[in-house]
């Protein structure tokens, strides 16, 4: 017999916060203009003011930044290709920095369907594969899982889909 599963239960957000299951679906996405740095093998490897960030019901932000904020030969073509059911089919990126190399830790949309047409040359990363990923200063930790690339922020309350035991969410 199979064991019922718990509710999942909405953690009610604090002053500044947002909850992620106040986010909608289909996913939405925000121009942001909060100074994003990623450090890699103890280099800065992106630097913006102009990123994106795709809101998507359960998942912490996944922000996207534009291309020309990577710093020369910081993005290698990966192998591999994922399919997202609402931006279309992504490719993948390694990053570079400091000697060091990240493989499959990023990803793009070449051609992102209609409405995630502004996620063209933009890239996201999986936080918890870069030495830090930093918003306006403030160090953001890894979603769990393996697949989800969000950041979360001490502005951003859950639970998280991405642990063991919510896929089904």
């Amino acid at each position: 017999m199979r064991a019922k599963r718990e509710p999942v239960r909405r953690q009610e957000p604090g002053p500044g916060q947002e909850s992620v299951w106040d986010y909608p679906r289909p996913p939405r996405v925000e121009a942001r203009s909060e100074r994003v740095v990623v450090r890699l093998g103890g280099q800065v490897v992106a630097d913006t003011t102009a990123a994106y960030r795709v809101l998507e019901t359960s998942h912490p932000p996944v922000w996207y930044l534009p291309r020309t904020a990577f710093a020369e030969g910081a993005l290698q073509p990966a192998s591999g290709t994922s399919m997202c059911e609402y931006k279309g089919r992504a490719k993948y990126v390694d990053v570079v920095g400091g000697g060091a190399r990240a493989s499959s830790a990023g990803w793009t949309y070449p051609s992102p369907w209609a409405g995630y047409e502004v996620l063209v040359d933009h890239v996201a990363l999986y936080p918890g594969r870069m030495d830090s990923c930093e918003i306006d200063g403030e160090v953001v930790q890894a979603q769990e899982g393996d697949f989800y690339g969000g950041w979360i922020t001490a502005s951003v309350v859950g639970p998280f889909k991405g642990a063991p035991g919510t896929m089904g969410w």
